[in-house]
């Protein structure tokens, strides 16, 4: 038997992906966020969702351009604490011992230590209540060539150890179960 629930936002487990923002490093901070996805493959799109009140919130604003940087189990302290401290008082890639890396595109920097970084230029923004949605052009994306398969040259991400988020904890990924299509393929 299942019980009503009052509306909340229950769709489990997330990415827990830190977004680094801004132009030069005196501006440079980073944002742990979890309400972050895709919106369409073609042309690339995808979103995170701010609370306005943040300290990130006026840098993303003033120079339209983000960098999402996919987490891991290493990055998992360094995830949680990017999100409960504030910009404001902390230099975060200081504290956490992160590196600022170069884009190829935006001038926000990619976090070294990340398997994935996914360059962001803001096309819109759109006022949703407790959060505002940035929804993005991917411009660019940058991949650690040690996730880099030698045989085939394919990302294979499943080796990073990726972190996601699942109402109020931080958890790593569990085996492979299957593949898109499996479902469906003809046995042979």
């Amino acid at each position: 038997m299942k019980q009503d629930w009052k509306p909340g936002t229950m769709i489990y487990p997330l990415p827990a992906v830190l977004v680094s923002c801004g132009s030069c490093k005196e501006e440079y901070n980073i944002i742990t966020v979890a309400w972050v996805g895709t919106i369409c493959t073609n042309p690339p799109m995808c979103y995170i969702s701010v609370r306005p009140e943040r300290h990130s919130y006026p840098i993303l604003k003033k120079n339209m351009e983000f960098v999402i940087n996919l987490t891991t189990k290493e990055m998992a302290y360094a995830t949680d604490w990017c999100g409960v401290r504030s910009g404001k008082n902390f230099n975060k890639f200081e504290e956490m011992h992160l590196t600022p890396g170069k884009a190829s595109i935006v001038q926000a920097p990619i976090i070294e230590e990340s398997p994935l970084c996914i360059e962001c230029r803001i096309k819109e923004i759109i006022s949703l209540g407790s959060h505002d949605m940035f929804i993005a052009d991917v411009v660019n994306v940058k991949a650690d060539e040690k996730y880099l398969d030698s045989d085939t040259g394919k990302f294979d991400l499943a080796k990073s150890n990726l972190l996601v988020y699942a109402h109020g904890g931080y958890y790593e990924m569990g085996e492979k179960i299957g593949k898109f299509g499996w479902s469906v393929e003809k046995k042979k």
